[in-house]
């Protein structure tokens, strides 16, 4: 799924600071780097695509790949990836295959009854429905999901150094936004293109803050982290 309200592959940097501060500190606590998978036949349509297992494209095989030479730089302490197959793929395809390993709680919204609809198809019934306020039938509810985001949260918290993790549009947006404690409403002005890179972390000033230091990034315009300073003064 790509929702509408973010402009694809826009970066969005917190602290109005330079590229070189879109890389990590070179020993931050934790550094999340949030990647979408490639795209498949239902991301082309429109249709929401939760836990059918379905493939890449050849187009999202060549997403993935692209995204190698940004990831390549990074020294990852570990990489996450749900089980799902268009996750796993744009994981090997992105370089980091070898060291994955699975984690269900990475997977996308659990669609229900919507599985394999477009938003329209629900709305012709349903006017004014979101997902992220409104759930779906025999799936799962937005307190479900965002009690999936904050385990998940948690426990990366408990870790340390950069984390590779390979999920889903509309669940990744979720993971964004408790990420800074906002509710999952706040997830419907959130956006990802198939293939897309962000990164979660901490304000290098307020080590205490929760920030999105980049959004929806996405080749060509991904920067190469390695060609990146490892210095972050943050913002005051």
């Amino acid at each position: 799924m790509m929702l509408a309200s973010v402009a694809p592959a826009r970066m969005q940097h917190q602290g109005g600071g330079t590229l070189e501060d879109m890389a990590c500190p070179e020993r931050p606590p934790l550094c999340l780097y949030l990647v979408r998978h490639g795209e498949t036949a239902w991301s082309r349509s429109g249709q929401h695509t939760g836990r059918t297992d379905i493939p890449l494209t050849p187009e999202g095989e060549d997403e993935a790949r692209a995204l190698q030479p940004s990831l390549a730089a990074i020294e990852f302490n570990r990489v996450l990836t749900s089980p799902l197959l268009r996750a796993r793929r744009t994981c090997e395809l992105a370089g980091l295959g070898g060291a994955a390993r699975p984690e269900p709680d990475l997977l996308e919204w659990n669609y229900g009854d919507y599985e394999g609809l477009r938003s329209s198809d629900i709305r012709a019934k349903h006017a004014g429905w979101t997902v992220f306020r409104d759930g779906c039938p025999r799936g799962e509810t937005p307190e479900q999901v965002a009690d999936r985001a904050d385990r998940l949260i948690a426990r990366l918290r408990a870790g340390h150094g950069n984390i590779a993790l390979f999920s889903h549009g509309q669940f990744a947006c979720v993971l964004a936004a408790r990420w800074i404690m906002a509710p999952v409403l706040a997830a419907e002005h959130l956006a990802l293109t198939t293939a897309s890179l962000s990164i979660l972390r901490y304000n290098p000033a307020h080590p205490d803050v929760a920030v999105i230091a980049l959004w929806n990034a996405a080749p060509p315009f991904l920067p190469r982290f390695g060609m990146l300073t490892a210095t972050d003064p943050g913002s005051a």
